[in-house]
């Protein structure tokens, strides 16, 4: 039987102070059924309806207590399956998004989902790529909110992260509080309109404690690239550093020398960019398996 978190048990904030909504043993699947990221406010297209509660914005299921996951120790999460509803929320926003300034009123439109498509506009076809816009484990110190991309993960909005993926997080406090949401059925790099295609769903995870922290963190690993994401209030920052984290995995786990790490990078690596739009930009830097395993280089995938 897989243990199962129900999408009215959300927080907004990942904090060690977050009761857990479920405790699990080390290498447990877990389901997870989420909120879109507007707590499923938003029920119909046109204007932006009176009453939204914008406090609760981008709620994450659990947390999940993960027992074996101690501080200091590093969280592999394998996204096995994402389900999505049959409709997602498309919002634009006077005032967010690289274009708000553009924008004299707010609209919100219902994008239905079928056929492994979104029907935007009631006639633009768009592939759908089902992903998980906030995940993490809960930070040290302070709160911070659910909305926020940082070291712990949060809202990275990467479309990486999706089925067949892991992602690896900080442990920070026993434990690990793992929580996550705010799930896409579609989005473009940048999120340059501060909105995915918003969508209620189900996410199933393999959950394994990796003792100690050999990894920059966080990393995902998906079936063809391996990546380091940063996330900063400066873009360029954050793609400096998410370049100089998959340097410093190159020199952790490999015998190449900083020159070589470096040159190899500028000529096999991708730096792409997550998200423009959060109060945190994030950006990523990959590699591919292939350039990995001739590096004798790839990270341990839980089974």
């Amino acid at each position: 039987m897989i243990a199962t978190v129900n999408a009215d048990q959300i927080i907004f904030a990942m904090s060690a102070d977050n009761p857990p909504a479920l405790t699990v043993e080390d290498g447990a699947v877990v389901r997870f059924e989420t909120c879109d990221c507007f707590t499923n406010q938003i029920t119909s297209s046109g204007q932006v309806p009176d009453g939204v509660d914008w406090n609760r914005i981008n709620p994450a299921t659990g947390p999940v207590f993960v027992r074996g996951a101690e501080s200091g120790d590093t969280l592999a999460v394998y996204i096995r399956k994402i389900e999505l509803a049959r409709q997602a929320v498309l919002a634009t926003l006077p005032g967010l998004g690289v274009a708000g300034a553009r924008l004299q009123c707010g609209r919100v439109d219902i994008v239905p989902v079928y056929d492994n498509h979104a029907l935007l506009f009631d006639h633009v076809r768009i592939p759908l790529n089902p992903m998980i816009g906030v995940i993490g484990t809960a930070p040290l110190g302070e709160a911070i909110s659910c909305g926020i991309p940082d070291v712990h993960g949060g809202n990275m909005d990467s479309k990486i992260i999706a089925e067949k993926t892991c992602l690896y997080l900080p442990v920070n406090v026993p434990g690990a509080l793992l929580a996550l949401g705010d799930l896409h059925a579609a989005m473009g790099d940048g999120e340059v309109g501060v909105s995915g295609l918003e969508i209620r769903g189900t996410v199933e995870v393999r959950v394994r404690v990796i003792k100690g922290r050999p990894y920059p963190l966080p990393l995902v690993l998906t079936e063809n690239m391996l990546y380091t994401l940063a996330s900063h209030a400066d873009l360029n920052l954050a793609a400096e550093q998410a370049t100089l984290m998959m340097h410093d995995y190159l020199l952790a786990h490999s015998s190449l020398d900083a020159n070589q790490a470096i040159a190899l990078q500028s000529i096999a690596g991708q730096l792409e960019i997550g998200q423009v739009v959060d109060p945190n930009k994030t950006c990523r830097f990959g590699l591919p398996h292939d350039t990995l395993r001739q590096l004798n280089a790839m990270p341990l995938l839980p089974d």
